[in-house]
């Protein structure tokens, strides 16, 4: 057999066995530690195929790979799912690019260009590597003249073919006969529905990594991207100066008006007629937001359609853009204090967490932006950038947003302030230790509620799925065991105050 279709069949035997584990390890709720398994097999499975075939000619960014086991791993440290969910991107970020479908560009030097398309063939690869894999890259003749079982690779591929239209008729006659069900259930003692959904999940985990081992290991399987992004049309200093100079007068303007309350605070706000917290704050962070998002990439496409005719016309951009950066700071000051006043006035939530980590964020990149596009280095931006966010999910993993929420509102309610009860109990598990230690300190109403929910969620005696097992629902476990005892009182009678 040729060394492409060797190396083909290769990366489908990996694909097949990262089904099948795909089957035992991920259809367990709420993932865990079965997701950084799955991720460790995968990472291990493209080692043992280079190492197997390392003439393959195909050039894999390797280094990306521990991102995809590092974030991997923190499904088995935090239970939040807005963590998760943002695990999930970083991970499918690396994955994209560890293949080399930025070409001969390096990662490091790569444009957002390069990402972006990056992502967008990763994600088509994924999807559609398999049949190119199996209609294309594997030579069924060399394997056949090879083998001299041909009749029994014909009968195996017969089986296969089989097996999908069985599975789908199978269910369906089952449904519509009642004779038929028990007939089937009675002779073969197997539960089809139950067998359908093993069978999806192994052919779907088995897609995905297909396609996606495809375009990392196997030589020419994607295109090269080109070096630039095509520029349909360029504009001039003129331009792009009213453009960014209207822009700095509105942002002065803005600014003007919001300093008085930036360094008045909340007295401020108070003696101001018809101006409430809930209108100051939570009516204008967001909004706040929006804008310092929209900049950015506002600033980076009026750099790349900046024609380069002039080394004035570039220096005059770098002014104008350099003073909107510098109030934009200024607006997202005005937008921390305004959350800050909100929250110290009605409490701490996720959204209002991740939105200031989101802002955190973006001065990191604008700070950034500044010491690469605007001093002529932008093919660093992008690199940077995800670093930053990189570093940014590692961060908010240390903290633990949930268990400092719960943290915040309990010591709010037992300074007698506002507290939602129902809110921060359908927090995560990663709550769960604060709340059960400072349980009875609360209002008999409000530790009633808590303590119930908390017992109703890890009833005594249950031991969840190993595959679910991460270090916050196991310290959570441990929690309700140590003060359960307390949580039942509380649940049927409520607690008692300590402070009067």
């Amino acid at each position: 057999m040729g060394e492409k279709t060797v190396l083909a069949l290769r990366v489908f035997a990996g694909a097949a066995v990262m089904g099948v584990l795909g089957d035992l390890l991920l259809r367990q709720f709420p993932w865990g530690l079965n997701v950084f398994l799955w991720l460790a097999f995968l990472v291990a499975t493209v080692a043992i195929i280079v190492r197997l075939q390392p003439s393959s000619g195909t050039r894999v960014n390797r280094w990306m790979l521990a991102p995809v086991i590092a974030f991997g791993a923190c499904f088995a440290w935090r239970a939040s799912v807005p963590l998760q969910l943002m695990d999930i991107l970083a991970i499918l970020v690396a994955l994209a690019l560890a293949s080399p479908l930025l070409g001969r560009v390096r990662v490091p030097l790569a444009s957002l260009f390069h990402y972006f398309a990056a992502a967008v063939a990763a994600g088509a690869y994924t999807a559609l590597g398999l049949f190119a894999l199996v209609f294309g890259d594997i030579e069924w003749k060399e394997i056949s003249r090879e083998n001299r079982g041909r009749p029994v690779l014909a009968v195996g591929r017969g089986v296969a073919l089989a097996v999908p239209p069985l599975l789908v008729f199978g269910v369906l006659l089952m449904s519509a006969d009642v004779v038929f069900d028990n007939l089937v259930r009675s002779t073969f003692h197997i539960n089809l529905p139950r067998l359908f959904v093993h069978a999806f999940v192994i052919f779907f985990c088995g897609w995905i990594v297909a396609g996606w081992l495809r375009s990392l290991l196997i030589s020419n399987a994607v295109p090269q991207q080109p070096s630039e992004l095509p520029r349909l049309f360029s504009l001039g200093i003129t331009e792009v100066g009213i453009v960014l100079g209207l822009l700095d007068l509105l942002f002065l303007a803005f600014v003007a008006v919001q300093v008085r309350y930036l360094f008045g605070g909340a007295s401020l706000v108070g003696i101001t007629p018809g101006l409430s917290y809930a209108e100051y704050a939570r009516h204008g962070f967001f909004e706040l937001v929006a804008v310092a998002a929209l900049v950015l990439p506002l600033l980076l496409a009026a750099h790349w359609l900046l024609r380069q005719e002039n080394p004035q016309h570039a220096r005059l951009f770098r002014g104008l853009a350099g003073v909107q950066i510098v109030l934009l700071f200024v607006i997202m000051a005005s937008a921390l204090e305004r959350m800050r006043l909100y929250t110290d006035q009605f409490g701490l939530t996720e959204q209002r967490l991740y939105a200031t980590a989101f802002m955190a964020w973006l001065a990191v990149v604008f700070v950034w932006f500044a010491f690469t596009v605007l001093r002529g280095r932008r093919e660093r931006f992008a690199f940077g950038a995800m670093l930053a966010g990189f570093a940014l999910i590692g961060v908010l993993h240390v903290v633990s947003p949930d268990a400092l929420i719960a943290r915040i509102n309990v010591e709010r309610a037992l300074e007698g302030r506002r507290f939602d009860a129902g809110y921060v109990v359908g927090l995560s598990a990663d709550a769960v230790p604060a709340l059960a230690a400072h349980l009875s300190e609360l209002k008999p109403q409000e530790s009633r509620t808590i303590a119930t929910r908390i017992l109703k969620q890890w009833p005594a005696g249950e031991r969840g799925d190993w595959r679910s097992w991460s270090w916050g629902r196991a310290r959570a476990a441990e929690a309700v065991e140590s003060y359960r005892a307390a949580l039942e009182q509380m649940s049927c009678t409520g607690g008692q105050r300590r402070h009067a």
